[in-house]
């Protein structure tokens, strides 16, 4: 990284969580509820946030979700978060959920979000964040793609939606 080149590399903000899905998050079905899913998601979307911004962080939006596979009671929830780019007092981070059959070893993509994280001081008031710095070919696309949902998220506000 030049020294001109201000900013934080995405890699920075890279973070991991697990957990184990117990039977006080499940349904009937001995399924994690969605909304016990959606927690863990904002969890470690503030995580990324957190460490790439250095301050509190508040959610502003979370783009929809899919549920694509059940999570069963004992298999392991795996969150993988990251900045994909920083706007100016706000940045979207992208979080991948995959269930890991510890019997078996194997491992599904369960659910994907984008959320919304704002940077504030001690009083709530917006900050500014240093902004990303895309490296790899998967990154600049991830960063691309961030300026494009930023688009269409405010195209979405402006028309009351």
């Amino acid at each position: 990284m030049s020294q001109e080149t201000k900013g934080r590399q995405i890699s920075e903000s890279r973070s991991e969580m697990s957990e184990f899905a117990l039977p006080n998050d499940a349904n009937t079905l001995g399924t994690l509820f969605g909304g016990k899913v959606m927690a863990l998601v904002d969890l470690a979307g503030a995580l990324a946030a957190v460490r790439h911004a250095r301050c509190p962080v508040v959610t502003a939006s979370v783009d929809h979700m899919t549920f694509l596979h059940p999570i069963h009671i004992g298999n392991l929830v795996i969150l993988r978060s990251q900045v994909n780019r920083v706007f100016r007092t706000s940045m979207e981070v992208g979080v991948k959920v995959s269930v890991e059959n510890l019997r078996t070893r194997g491992v599904k993509h369960t659910s994907s979000a984008y959320l919304t994280f704002v940077a504030i001081d001690k009083d709530g008031n917006r900050v500014p964040i240093e902004p990303v710095i895309p490296e790899t070919e998967e990154e600049v696309r991830r960063y691309n793609a961030a300026g494009l949902r930023r688009e269409h998220r405010l195209a979405m506000k402006a028309a009351g939606k």
